[in-house]
């Protein structure tokens, strides 16, 4: 089935022409005069046809291809082409896109009238997937089922099941995005997570709904979030201390969470430029739940390309929480340091407040990293699977800790600045795709507290995000 999307303009002189693109390149300039004649003549593009349609509303796909028609030369009509072929394919629902650009037909034709027309292929009714997905120094394996453009303007409901080494988790998900603005789109969730945390002989289930908004403002992307869990928290081995036994049960956590990303990086897992800014902010407590508290924290990240084909990037994480009232924050809520996708050089999580050998978070931290990637030595596999890998130096340093808040901003950072943990030590990076990466590194921990675990040597680590 085909849609038509016509528009009436004003008459234009210029010549007939064919052309059929996928990923339409620019022409090269040194063809023919008559070539040449063909990418300066004015063109008027008639009517945008598009093929293979089922299911799908037309008024969605209506405003993705509307800049065609605003195309005023044929080099013009042909960017314009792909970049609503790439919104096409963004919408999600499209297994493929092809492009085919030709003279116009029929009894309207003018001289100068071209014909666009998108030939698609709707994915299927229903998907399955099976992957692994790697997180902070865990792996998992994945399975999922996804019903694509349920209603026909690339809605998505999704089923998740997920097995991992310290999580497992199940969750139905419902996407809707704005008709004509694809980048504002709400996702109503309801999962089930249980985790293991063997730092705190801690074990955790969340059974909770959420629904979450998300929406661009200037050059930020904005995510509005309310979220409803009911949290059960037990020991996870006999010899769990007595500050984790005193914090089991269950308990109900209502909140509302606003976020803001600025990302200008020209990749997530090895950047080579641009920067990073992660604001996040949660309130807990004025809707409900046994929670309350006031959470903030922060992520910048600047990345600078230098000489020899070499990296500096410098790191900054920050967060602070705040109670609400006379109940004591959850270990839950609190924030964990430490870890080869932190603090290098020191256990996972196993830094700051701690009882009995159990750690317990901090409601403040910090934590800097400054970074020097260089190819590998020699440079072998260069332009091939060699380039997936990078050497690099390291300088990591942070505080975790608990504040009294009776004794005001100068004491607290005061206190963050005494008995700085810190590290430094070189190693191997190892790029999966865009996704993750791996890093073995050799590292020195300098500045040990009483009770912090540390990994003298060579550490391993997995995941998507690192200091």
């Amino acid at each position: 089935m085909g849609q038509i999307f016509s528009l009436d303009p004003l008459p234009m002189q210029g010549p007939e022409l064919g052309v059929h693109a996928d990923d339409i390149e620019p022409p090269d300039m040194e063809q023919e005069p008559k070539q040449e004649i063909l990418e300066n003549k004015d063109v008027v593009v008639q009517r945008v046809h598009i093929d293979g349609l089922g299911r799908t509303k037309e008024d969605l796909l209506s405003y993705e291809i509307s800049d065609v028609f605003r195309a005023r030369n044929l080099i013009d009509v042909m960017k314009r082409s792909h970049e609503a072929r790439q919104k096409l394919l963004r919408l999600g629902i499209f297994r493929k896109v092809e492009v085919v650009i030709d003279t116009s037909r029929g009894e309207d034709a003018l001289p100068n009238g071209l014909d666009v027309t998108f030939e698609v292929t709707e994915l299927r009714r229903m998907t399955g997937s099976y992957n692994t997905m790697v997180g902070n120094n865990e792996g998992s394996m994945v399975l999922g089922m996804k019903l694509p453009n349920v209603f026909g303007r690339a809605e998505k409901l999704t089923f998740q099941f997920s097995y991992g080494t310290k999580e497992t988790s199940y969750g139905l998900s419902f996407f809707k995005p704005q008709v004509g603005n694809f980048e504002r789109n709400i996702t109503l969730n309801a999962y089930k997570v249980t985790g293991q945390f063997p730092w705190s002989s801690l074990r955790e289930t969340d059974r909770g709904v959420s629904v979450e908004l998300n929406f661009p403002v200037w050059k930020t992307n904005q995510t509005l979030k309310w979220e409803g869990v009911w949290r059960d928290l037990g020991c996870l081995a006999r010899t769990a201390s007595f500050a984790v036994r005193e914090e089991s049960g269950h308990s109900l956590k209502s909140s509302l969470a606003h976020a803001m990303v600025i990302d200008t990086r020209n990749s997530s897992i090895l950047p080579r430029k641009g920067g990073l800014l992660k604001i996040h902010q949660e309130l807990a407590g004025y809707t409900g739940g046994d929670a309350s508290f006031l959470k903030e924290d922060f992520e910048i990240q600047l990345n600078k390309s230098l000489f020899w084909d070499s990296v500096l990037s410098a790191s900054l994480w920050g967060g602070l929480l705040l109670p609400i009232g006379d109940k004591p924050t959850s270990i839950a809520d609190r924030f964990y340091l430490g870890g080869p996708t932190s603090i290098r050089g020191f256990s996972m999580y196993s830094m700051g407040p701690q009882s009995e050998g159990d750690y317990l978070g901090g409601e403040a931290y910090w934590a800097g990293g400054v970074h020097l990637y260089t190819p590998l030595p020699f440079r072998p596999g260069r332009g091939g699977f060699g380039d997936l890998f990078r050497t690099h130096f390291f300088l990591n340093a942070g505080n975790l800790c608990n504040l009294n808040y009776g004794e005001g901003p100068q004491a607290h950072l005061k206190k963050l600045a005494e008995c700085i943990r810190w590290s430094y030590g070189l190693g191997i990076v190892l790029r999966l795709g865009n996704i993750a990466r791996l890093e073995l590194n050799y590292c020195i921990p300098m500045g040990v507290q009483s009770g912090d675990r540390i990994c003298d040597g060579v550490q391993f680590g997995a995941g998507i995000r690192f200091l």
